[in-house]
């Protein structure tokens, strides 16, 4: 999730998807309320800790938080340079993941009417108009660059959407990637803050989606996932043209990153 995360027009939600946490992932996040810390401010520490482990998930979480964190670190050079070195057949790799996680998406929906077709074409409409947009001019205060964590990290557990291209679009997204490379602890800290604080209250409508209204949800999702192809796409073309030369190693590595998906599909649980 955090080496995707890193690459504008890739979902970290998607990999959460395709390795069959992502229904855990939004539930858990949701079930945060911060109730234990009740107990700590009446001097009862061990209530406090009762709630504590009652109330967040830290066999899920520390694993998850420390893959995410030790990519954000350690794969930032590596995916900047796959994207700068090999544009093309990167991207390609990652529309293969898209496609595949579209189509897993499609099997979970189990039914088509018009209703999910509407809200999947709305899902497809929306992200593409999205995605199109120019990024706008920003400054990098503290604020603006809590407000950019935010809203970004409630596109990170969103399959489709790319938080990483939100920041793009905020015009933080080179800021921030070049503060993880040098280690700006303030800004890594405030960007942190205000990631939390914006998925705590985004999990629990997606969660509520989810639990309430799964199909419609999961159609909106597969047409958000379908409209965010035009990102590699774009990137594909930009970079290798329109030749068979060009366009042919693209397509066998996007098929790769197609059938990887589908296979580690039989590996893992996914969304009920």
């Amino acid at each position: 999730m955090g080496s995707a995360d890193i690459v504008p027009g890739v979902s970290g939600g998607t990999i959460a998807l395709i390795t069959g946490i992502y229904g855990h992932l939004v539930e858990s996040i949701s079930k945060i309320r911060f109730a234990f810390l009740k107990p700590l401010f009446k001097g009862d520490f061990n209530g406090f800790l009762t709630e504590l482990f009652e109330e967040i998930d830290f066999k899920f979480f520390i694993p998850l938080i420390l893959g995410i964190g030790v990519a954000f670190l350690t794969l930032a050079k590596v995916v900047t340079y796959c994207m700068e070195a090999h544009t093309a057949l990167t991207y390609a790799f990652f529309l293969g993941l898209i496609i595949a996680s579209a189509v897993i998406l499609f099997k979970k929906l189990n039914e088509i009417n018009i209703k999910n077709i509407l809200f999947a074409l709305l899902g497809a409409v929306l992200t593409f108009i999205f995605v199109s947009l120019n990024p706008i001019a920003a400054n990098h205060s503290l604020i603006v660059i809590f407000i950019s964590g935010m809203i970004a990290i409630c596109a990170m557990i969103l399959p489709g959407i790319s938080g990483s291209f939100l920041l793009l679009l905020l015009g933080q997204y080179k800021y921030m990637l070049n503060a993880l490379h040098q280690l700006h602890i303030v800004d890594i800290i405030v960007f942190v803050v205000g990631a939390v604080i914006g998925i705590l209250g985004f999990s629990k409508i997606l969660n509520y989606l989810l639990k309430n209204h799964e199909k419609v949800t999961m159609a909106f999702l597969i047409g958000v996932m379908l409209g965010s192809l035009k990102v590699p796409s774009v990137e594909i073309i930009n970079s290798a043209g329109l030749s068979f030369a060009g366009l042919f190693p693209c397509l066998i590595v996007a098929i790769i990153g197609f059938a990887i998906i589908i296979i580690l599909e039989t590996r893992f649980d996914y969304i009920d």
